[in-house]
């Protein structure tokens, strides 16, 4: 059975400051800046721990989904998120056998801290690389949107990382920029509900380290205001914020937290 607590994870301030940024940022990264996701992974990995924060991150992400689909609801292509489903599912897949194996592997670090850690890494990469190489690195051809689909299947689901691999898939299909927030407003929304199931299995499946328990629960709720927040101020704010250094910041934070997660 998944553990039944009381009260909310036991957490010290500093935590709480952690989780409740990581937060913001969540719901500013679906309605407003993309691009701002990549730090939320490291920073609740740093708050929670890092098997705990995919878990706890998910029904937030779901939350934060809501938010963007309402506003973005009817700018969606369909076509370009159909055409994914298949190779997601298989990552997704690869992405589970990941975390099961990952969840019942015992000794003195949590491996997590550096799959994750890894991942963060590697999407930050791939954002670099785009914006440096532009469209010669765009996935126009059956195979490579094989390999976003399965790509953006694997780190969804072994992280909630995929931001960066579907950013560069949407940007190759030249949306304008409300086509490009709807499409991902219902891939992420679709992605993450279908998750869920999943984790709550394998949590079942080992209760004594879960993704998801009713605390883990008790403490989306306490942190959902700050999704809230980061989603209206994520549409207010943007016409305002300077694109390029806010990138810049965004990125180099996650990536001094994601080499603290990998050395930790």
């Amino acid at each position: 059975m998944l553990a039944v607590d009381s009260a909310p994870m036991d957490l010290t301030l500093y935590q709480w400051i952690l989780g409740g940024c990581a937060t913001l940022f969540i719901g500013f990264s679906k309605t407003g800046m993309p691009g701002a996701g990549i730090i939320v992974v490291p920073l609740l990995a740093e708050a929670l721990g890092a098997r705990r924060s995919v878990g706890t991150m998910l029904p937030l992400l779901i939350f934060s989904d809501l938010f963007a689909v309402a506003w973005y609801r009817r700018h969606a292509k369909w076509d370009r998120i159909l055409g994914l489903i298949p190779w997601v599912a298989v990552g997704m897949a690869a992405g589970v056998l990941a975390l099961k194996a990952l969840g019942e592997a015992h000794g003195p670090q949590d491996r997590m801290n550096q799959l994750i850690g890894i991942l963060v890494l590697l999407m930050l990469g791939l954002r670099l690389a785009q914006n440096r190489m532009g469209g010669r690195i765009t996935p126009h051809s059956r195979g490579a949107v094989a390999v976003v689909g399965a790509g953006a299947g694997f780190t969804t689901t072994a992280s909630n990382a995929a931001g960066p691999i579907m950013a560069i898939y949407m940007q190759a299909m030249e949306l304008p920029k409300t086509e490009f927030m709807g499409t991902t407003a219902w891939f992420f929304f679709l992605v993450n509900v279908a998750k869920l199931p999943l984790f709550i299995a394998l949590s079942y499946a080992n209760p004594a380290n879960p993704l998801v328990d009713a605390d883990t629960i008790r403490t989306c709720v306490a942190l959902a205001p700050f999704a809230a927040l980061g989603a209206v101020l994520g549409r207010r704010l943007l016409p305002w914020i300077p694109q390029r250094a806010f990138d810049g910041a965004v990125q180099a934070l996650a990536a001094l937290a994601a080499v603290r997660l990998i050395l930790r």
